[in-house]
């Protein structure tokens, strides 16, 4: 029989430098770029506010986990939460003609549901008992 290596610790990132990670690096360089560009063209109130602002911002992403997630997805996850509804009200107006008509057909499914019982036989119960016990693995012949 031939063997397979299986990959392990697939969540683990890899490694470019020390124990910063490809995406922690990408992250603190586009933030240094901003940083540098504010310094290049801007004057010292701009530098400060965007060391404060783009730097903290930038670790925060890099290196803060949540719950063992990275902290750009726990973002996502609250911009979402955010914007669906945190209640669901059902404000269905029936007139009076549909709630006749849905009458009507909730009673004829009724009726016909009630009129035709099916007679179960023995090996109809052994099947269903086979096929619960097999996790759904045996499929009676039908």
């Amino acid at each position: 029989m031939q063997q397979f290596v299986v990959p392990q610790f697939i969540e683990v990132e890899d490694k470019i430098f020390g124990p910063i990670t490809t995406r922690q690096f990408l992250i603190l360089l586009v933030a240094g770029t901003f940083i540098f560009l504010a310094y290049r063209f801007g004057d010292l109130s701009l530098l400060i506010t965007t060391v404060v602002v783009v730097g903290g911002f930038s670790i925060l992403l890099a290196f803060m986990k949540i719950n063992g997630q990275n902290f750009h997805y726990f973002l996502l996850n609250i911009i979402q939460t955010l914007r669906k509804p945190s209640l669901r009200v059902w404000q269905k107006n029936y007139r009076k003609e549909e709630l006749n008509y849905l009458r009507k057909r909730d009673a004829d499914i009724s009726e016909e549901a009630i009129a035709a019982p099916m007679p179960v036989k023995k090996e109809r119960i052994r099947d269903l008992a086979l096929l619960v016990n097999t996790g759904g693995f045996y499929k009676p012949e039908e």
